[in-house]
């Protein structure tokens, strides 16, 4: 391995690693807002300082070292014994193989980082989405306005006039269809996180990518309800997060490239 790879890997472990605090933190802060809990508890990214969910015990700094604090506690709290979720060495190990996939494909140089950025961001969101429904703005609001800055710096190939458009279509679109389904049903086919996460796709791909990103995601979203629904598993209300999809098909629109798709859905 290059130094260049090398030190990704590295980077890609430490932002999997705030990627899990985001994941379990961004969620409880949310309610915490909505519920107007008493500002002089304080519960934020930084505090309380990371600690055993089950025995509450503050973490010594060598059991926050990703993946390999896990793998020499044997997968157990150090304290209390219970077993800790396989979820964080997962997401580390994903998040350091989604840099090292974009520094291969982009190469060592900022578009790569941009772009690994962008993935990890998207990773964060679809997993928050996907255990709770909630898309949080932090993230979607990241992803537009880094994805303009990233076009504006030439990183994602596209025109500042095309990554403006691309946010605007990414927004507008869902949230039209959205509004008439509500109109028409009276229910909530889904929430504006959703026109938030398409938004910042946009930035990043431009509006003509938008298509075959929200085609791919009802696909693929439609095959996973379908299965969920088949094994028993779909929610009491019966909704699958849209997010995770569109982060999917976003994924694979930005890799892939828009023709390679066209072609195959013979357009």
């Amino acid at each position: 391995m290059t130094a260049c790879n090398i030190l990704t890997a590295v980077l890609g472990l430490l932002f999997g690693s705030f990627v899990n605090v985001l994941i379990h933190r961004l969620p409880r802060m949310i309610l915490s807002a909505d519920q107007n809990t008493s500002p002089s508890l304080r519960y934020d990214l930084c505090w309380p300082a990371s600690h055993c969910p089950h025995c509450d015990s503050t973490l010594k700094a060598w059991h926050n070292i990703p993946v390999v604090s896990y793998l020499w506690l044997k997968g157990r709290c150090g304290f209390c014994q219970e077993r800790i979720s396989w979820r964080y060495p997962l997401i580390e190990i994903t998040t350091a193989l989604i840099w090292l996939m974009c520094i291969g494909w982009k190469g060592c140089h900022a578009a790569g980082f941009a772009w690994a950025v962008c993935f990890t961001l998207l990773l964060a969101a679809s997993a928050i989405d996907w255990q709770t429904q909630l898309l949080p703005d932090v993230l979607t609001q990241a992803l537009v306005w880094l994805g303009l800055l990233a076009a504006s710096f030439g990183w994602t190939q596209l025109e500042v006039t095309q990554a403006v458009w691309g946010a605007a279509t990414g927004y507008v679109s869902l949230w039209s269809v959205a509004t008439a389904f509500r109109r028409i049903t009276g229910k909530h086919g889904m929430g504006a996180g959703d026109f938030k996460l398409l938004a910042g796709l946009g930035a990043w791909l431009g509006p003509l990518a938008l298509l075959p990103v929200v085609i791919l995601a009802s696909v693929s979203g439609a095959m996973v309800g379908l299965w969920l629904q088949s094994n028993q598993r779909l929610t009491e209300e019966g909704h699958v997060p849209f997010g995770p999809f569109l982060a999917i098909g976003g994924v694979v629109v930005a890799v892939i490239g828009i023709e390679p798709i066209a072609m195959w859905m013979n357009w």
